[in-house]
């Protein structure tokens, strides 16, 4: 079985799989990294939101082998050590309830900041995370204070 190297919230890993494994079941059947979570299965429901060199990406369609000499970013390696990401922040901040897509709703909130920081309400509508509990509102202002608190 072929073995491929990345790394993965900022520490380099290993793993012998097989080349069209999804990332997603890397994260979570093999390294136990449990933030990425599996909804659809199809990239569609982007509960498994993480980046790939700091780009937005769904794990559950992209091969491990695409992955190779990378840097993959889940929602446990977004805070800096004990310091949380300023959308980690807000979405505490403005109790941004549930739990389930949340960690996807995070990673996507992040990227969008990290490309237009002071985004319109248009631009973080187009945010395509599925919110299962409907905390669409809440999302848009933790979105806001993030912005404001970059």
């Amino acid at each position: 079985m072929p073995s491929y190297s990345f790394v993965l919230n900022g520490k380099p890993v290993t793993v012998e799989a097989p080349s069209d494994m999804p990332v997603l079941w890397v994260l979570r059947d093999m390294l136990n990294v449990t933030g990425p979570k599996y909804g659809c299965g199809v990239g569609v429901c982007r509960a498994c939101t993480s980046h790939l060199d700091g780009e937005e990406f769904q794990p559950c369609v992209v091969r491990v082998a695409n992955c190779a000499d990378r840097e993959v970013t889940t929602i446990e390696g977004l805070a800096d050590g004990d310091k949380l990401h300023p959308v980690q922040q807000a979405w505490l901040d403005r109790d941004v309830a549930c739990g389930f897509c949340q960690p996807g709703q995070i990673m996507a909130a992040a990227a969008l900041l990290k490309e237009t920081p002071q985004p319109t309400d248009t631009e973080i509508d187009d945010i395509e995370n599925v919110c299962r509990c409907g905390t669409y509102s809440r999302i848009r202002e933790a979105i806001k204070k993030a912005a404001a608190n970059g």
